[in-house]
């Protein structure tokens, strides 16, 4: 449902938040050069822990509040938030890109950048919004 434009165009209308494309073309996003959300392709030893042959659609990667907001998402059955034992222990989540509405994903990528971004950046931020 949702596309790397769309996460494209989330991303970068948060406040000092920055694309980067690495070497080998993955895309990730930061605040303040603090990781937000990247582009996560699946590791063999990934492909192994899901039970899957190969990677079946695109994965984004993304920073959540903490490790209590990870689990909830992950356990709350929408089959659109998952999890490897490589992300065991950090505070991030693992997304089927093509199986997040918009609206959801919005809300993901603000809740990311709302964890990585400097508290004066956020201050300003939340006090445009309301």
């Amino acid at each position: 449902m949702a596309s790397w434009d769309e996460v494209r165009q989330i991303a970068l209308a948060l406040p000092e938040t920055s694309e980067r494309i690495a070497a080998d073309g993955s895309l990730s996003w930061r605040v303040k050069d603090k990781l937000l959300s990247w582009e996560r392709p699946l590791l063999r030893s990934d492909l192994t822990a899901l039970g899957l042959a190969e990677q079946p659609e695109p994965v984004l990667a993304a920073w959540v509040p903490d490790l209590g907001a990870k689990n909830a998402l992950v356990a709350d059955g929408s089959g659109v938030y998952f999890t490897t034992p490589h992300f065991d222990g950090h505070p991030s989540v693992l997304v089927w890109l093509d199986r997040i509405d918009p609206a959801e994903l919005r809300e993901l990528l603000v809740e990311a950048w709302l964890a990585r971004a400097p508290k004066r950046v956020v201050s300003s931020y939340l006090d445009t919004k309301n």
